[in-house]
């Protein structure tokens, strides 16, 4: 059930962008705080709705949280309290999904933990109460990779706490970090890859699937792909746009133009079967807007990865459908993931350099692709055992 919003605010209109504009009470004057809807002027009303129920919600969550520790020290206030004041102070920074995941930590196990022991403080936490808080979540079921986020945005938090001046030192500074959880996906051979995309031709994620197993693409970034980034004839495509859940049940998902860091932002050579599928997929997206005319969505006609009525792929939907697809092909059941995986292992395989991988990849640094398959780099290995054996050859 909906909680209805108690502050009086009205959905208003600047420079093209919606606002939730709240009136607040400040030293016993009216004052009006903006929030963004993060959509443009003329969205659907459903989405304005949602988007506005969720914007004032959650302000009155922090404006709670504000007036609850008003007149007490700055550095005399629980952790939950001050992580919501962080998080405010942060999330015009952070990118939609980073900002949803920072939310939902600090307003789930951060708060539940942090208000059954309200003796401790942002000035008074030490490296046992943090410890035994991660030792919490590990009980409570949470993975080793999800405690490394908990421990990310505090010491984060903390660190700005430190520059602050509200605390002498930071308490996260002196614990080490829990221990990362090695995963290796079950990548698939490239005679499986092949005969995955002959025998998913005809589903509607095959666009999706080729995208991911033929150029690498992490499951956001095929999902937005856009006819317009496509050059027909120097046969490359353009990554600038990602899609992600809304967070609202029933909700469209939202493209968001801003990639993962500036290395997502890149330019990809078509190879000839992925070039093909486009083409084939665009003379049938044609055929399906005459079939179902008005009915056909034209708000995300310039993405390739749509249903037959235009509108975007959930990437949950994706991630379940695939998953379905490989049982009912009888295929061995790996992650959607891991189509860009097994995209890097071909190449690694067939003796493309690390840094080649690592553009066509996206990746920040090299030693991040360098991490996760230089095991199977057996050629680079090679050649340096063969650099080895011609010096000895000619000793």
């Amino acid at each position: 059930m909906a909680v209805k919003n108690t502050l009086a605010a009205s959905v208003q209109c600047k420079k093209g962008r919606l606002y939730a504009v709240i009136q607040i009470k400040e030293n016993g004057k009216s004052k009006s705080v903006w929030r963004t809807l993060n959509l443009p002027e003329g969205s659907n009303k459903t989405k304005i709705q949602k988007a506005y129920r969720e914007v004032v919600s959650n302000f009155e969550q922090e404006y709670t949280t504000m007036l609850a520790r008003k007149d007490r020290s700055n550095a005399d206030i629980s952790i939950f309290e001050y992580m919501c004041a962080y998080l405010k102070r942060a999330e015009q920074e952070l990118q939609l999904n980073t900002r949803r995941s920072y939310r939902n930590m600090i307003y789930g196990k951060i708060q539940l933990y942090f208000n059954k022991h309200p003796q401790i403080t942002i000035e008074n936490i030490t490296p046992k109460d943090i410890n035994k808080f991660y030792e919490y979540l590990f009980s409570d079921g949470v993975k080793a990779n999800t405690v490394i986020h908990y421990h990310a945005i505090l010491h984060r938090a903390f660190k700005q706490a430190f520059k602050d001046e509200l605390i002498d030192s930071n308490p996260f500074d002196r614990i080490e970090r829990p221990k990362k959880n090695k995963f290796q996906g079950e990548n698939y051979t490239e005679a499986e890859l092949v005969e995955l995309l002959e025998r998913s031709r005809t589903d509607p994620l095959y666009p999706a699937i080729m995208l991911a197993g033929g150029l690498g693409l992490r499951r956001s970034e095929a999902l937005g792909i856009r006819w317009s980034r496509i050059d027909w004839e120097q046969k490359t495509v353009l990554l600038d746009t990602k899609i992600v859940e809304s967070g609202e049940a029933g909700a469209s998902p939202i493209p968001i133009e801003e990639m993962k860091n500036k290395s997502s932002r890149r330019t990809l050579p078509l190879p000839d079967p992925v070039y093909e599928m486009l083409l084939n997929e665009k003379e049938k997206q044609a055929v399906y807007k005459k079939m179902f005319k008005s009915s056909y969505s034209r708000e995300f006609e310039d993405y390739v990865c749509v249903n037959q009525l235009g509108e975007l792929m959930k990437p949950s939907y994706v991630t379940q459908h695939f998953s379905e697809l490989l049982k009912r092909l009888g295929m061995r059941h790996i992650r959607f993931h891991d189509l860009r995986h097994t995209f890097a292992s071909i190449l690694i395989g067939n003796e493309v350099p690390l840094i080649n991988v690592s553009s066509f990849l996206g990746h920040s640094d090299i030693s991040t692709t360098a991490n996760i398959y230089a095991h199977l780099d057996k050629a680079g290995k090679q050649v340096g055992a063969d650099v080895i054996t011609d010096i000895f050859k000619k000793k």
